[in-house]
């Protein structure tokens, strides 16, 4: 029986999906507080929604930005990973 030689590889890098995220949920969690400076929290801005789909609305958006940022990022190739790794 042979034994192939150990791999190394290499430090994996930080996934461009989680920087987007990353990025995405900071930005959109700043534009929120923007529009909320803005409007003085002035709720009528969303009191067409029922009261309980209100208090869920707002925290919402930066999730919604973070999974959308991920989504569309492009994955991190690494060529360094054996072809059923990658």
């Amino acid at each position: 029986m042979m034994h192939a030689e150990p791999v190394e590889y290499s430090k994996p890098l930080v996934e461009r999906k989680v920087t987007a995220s990353a990025a995405g949920s900071y930005l959109g969690l700043v534009a929120v507080l923007t529009v909320l400076q803005t409007v003085n929290a002035d709720l009528d801005l969303i009191a067409f929604l029922p009261d309980w789909l209100e208090s869920l609305t707002i925290p919402l958006l930066p999730g919604l930005i973070t999974w959308v940022s991920g989504y569309k990022a492009k994955h991190t190739p690494r060529p360094d990973l054996p072809l059923d790794q990658r």
